[in-house]
Parts: C-alpha cells; structure tokens; sequence
C-alpha cells in the first residue's frame, strides 16, 4: 500500500428563494481541489472535451481551479440563495436519511439540500438548454464534493457538527471544520511533505491499486440513473454517526487517535466523490462533442 497505506429519475424542479440561509461550507478548498483532479483524471475523452469547453478561460483547462467557486460566491448577494444547498440535514441520532424528509432547507422549501442540486445540476448539463451551463458545471462539481464530506449529511440539531465546539489537538474548532479542513491539513503536514499533489498521488495509486475492485460499484447508479445522490448521502450519515461523531463530543480533545482512525475515510471519500464525479459528467457528456460546441 502507498502513504495511505495501513488506512486501510426525475427533473427536480428549484424554488430558488433569495432568503437569508445558513451557510455552510463544504470540504476545505484542498479536498475540492483534490476531488476534482482525481475526477479529470476519469474523465471520458468527450467528457473532457466537453468540460473543457465550458470551464471559464480563468481555469485554464483545469476543472479543480474552479471546484471551490460555489464556496467563494455563496456568500455574495447574487448567490445567496445557493447556502442551502451545500448540505443535507438528517433527524439527530437516527443515522438516515431519506429524500423526501429530509431534502429542504430551513423554511421547510423541498429539493432544496445538496442531494436536490446534483439532481438539478445534472439534469440542467443533461438538458443543455440551462441559461448558464458553466455555472452547472461549476455547481455540480462542488456539490459532488461536498455530499462526500460525512458532516455534510450530519444531525439538524448541530447543523452538521457546527455547534460542537472541540479541540484539535490544541486549536479550539468545530466539529465540522475539523472534518472539512483540520483533518485534510494535519495529513498534508504529517505524511504529505504539505505537497497536495502528493497526496493526491497517493489517493490516486490507492484507487488504481487497493481500491481498484471498488470503482465500479462506486460509478454505479441503479436504474440507469445518470446520478445517484441519494446512495451518496446514505453513506456520508452513516460514516458521521460511526466516525465523525463518535467519541467527539462537546469539550473533546481530538488528537492522534481520532485523527489516524478518521484519515483513510476522509481520504476514501475524496477518491469516491473524485471517481464519481468523472462517473456523472461521463454519463451527462456521451457522444455530446457537437452539441456542447454549439450551445
């Protein structure tokens, strides 16, 4: 094994309200940008092809320099209303989640959670017909990330660890920010030389080598479905009760235990969200070279 070794149906249709929303954000830049590259690394050559197509000239042809853009304008006026769509919240302590319960945001508006928006999102660059297919793509990419992220999909009562205070080692954080960003920084300090690309090097050959059995059934969506958020989300709140939230509770200090337990699951869903990802724009982007050039 490498440096992580021993880690071990329907169109959805938004209601896009301009009303204040909590904000949260998703994993930290570095597991954006980390997700995305493992995902262009998947890409399909017309998935490529038409990515690069869409991706503004800013990014130079490089979907993980925008993987962060729904994070940087979610707190501007204009884009406002897409707070709410970074995450899902779940019942506290039923470790589940469902769509129809649980997919809306604070004023109880349906489809408005980050499963909703990867349907829309995806049915949008399906569709080609979205007045910004940029900005799918951009949103659809970020999102992807963001439902990997186990807090993402975390308890109503504490908005996804956000209100339990702990420390990381001797910094004061929250729970979320630990799993959004602490973990990811003290890998990169501790393993990773603070290269990102190492680590992402490393993810890389995990998913080519001891995760290579997985990757199928990761890119897998029943039904033929072109994404299957609701499988993500699953996940995600069943890794926050039997990770994330486990032995953090309010006043903890999480230190090398908890920080080497919980690594290879951070580190797996960067490669899940990274190889899924390429899965839905590959499955959005089939034989679509000509129509994209023209849209």
């Amino acid at each position: 094994m490498h440096m992580i070794m021993g880690y071990e149906r329907v169109r959805v249709l938004f209601l896009l309200f301009l009303i204040p929303l909590p904000t949260v954000l998703g994993w930290g830049k570095e597991g954006h940008y980390a997700t995305c590259k493992i995902a262009q690394e998947y890409l399909s050559e017309d998935a490529l092809f038409a990515v690069k197509q869409l991706l503004p000239d800013s990014a130079q042809g490089d979907l993980a320099a925008v993987c962060s853009w729904a994070d940087e304008v979610g707190h501007t006026h204009r884009y406002h209303w897409s707070s709410a769509l970074h995450y899902v919240d779940t019942p506290d302590f039923k470790c589940n989640y469902e769509y129809c319960r649980d997919c809306h945001d604070s004023y109880r508006h349906e489809h408005r959670c980050v499963s909703g928006a990867i349907y829309n999102y995806t049915m949008q660059l399906k569709s080609a017909d979205a007045d910004n297919l940029t900005e799918a793509l951009m949103f659809l990419s970020h999102f992807v990330g963001d439902i990997h992220q186990p807090l993402h999909v975390g308890f109503t009562g504490d908005l996804g660890g956000n209100t339990i205070t702990v420390h990381w080692y001797r910094r004061k954080a929250n729970l979320h920010y630990v799993w959004d960003d602490l973990i990811i920084q003290s890998a990169l300090k501790t393993f990773y030389d603070s290269d990102l690309s190492i680590m992402i090097q490393a993810i890389q050959r995990n998913i080519t080598d001891n995760w290579l059995n997985d990757v199928s059934t990761w890119e897998h969506c029943a039904h033929n479905y072109t994404a299957c958020p609701n499988r993500y989300a699953s996940e995600s709140i069943s890794l926050a009760c039997k990770f994330a939230y486990r032995n953090a509770t309010p006043g903890s200090t999480l230190k090398d235990e908890y920080f080497l337990s919980r690594l290879p699951v951070v580190e797996k869903r960067l490669a899940q969200g990274g190889v899924r990802l390429a899965a839905i724009l590959n499955r959005i982007f089939t034989s679509s070279k000509t129509r994209i050039a023209q849209a």
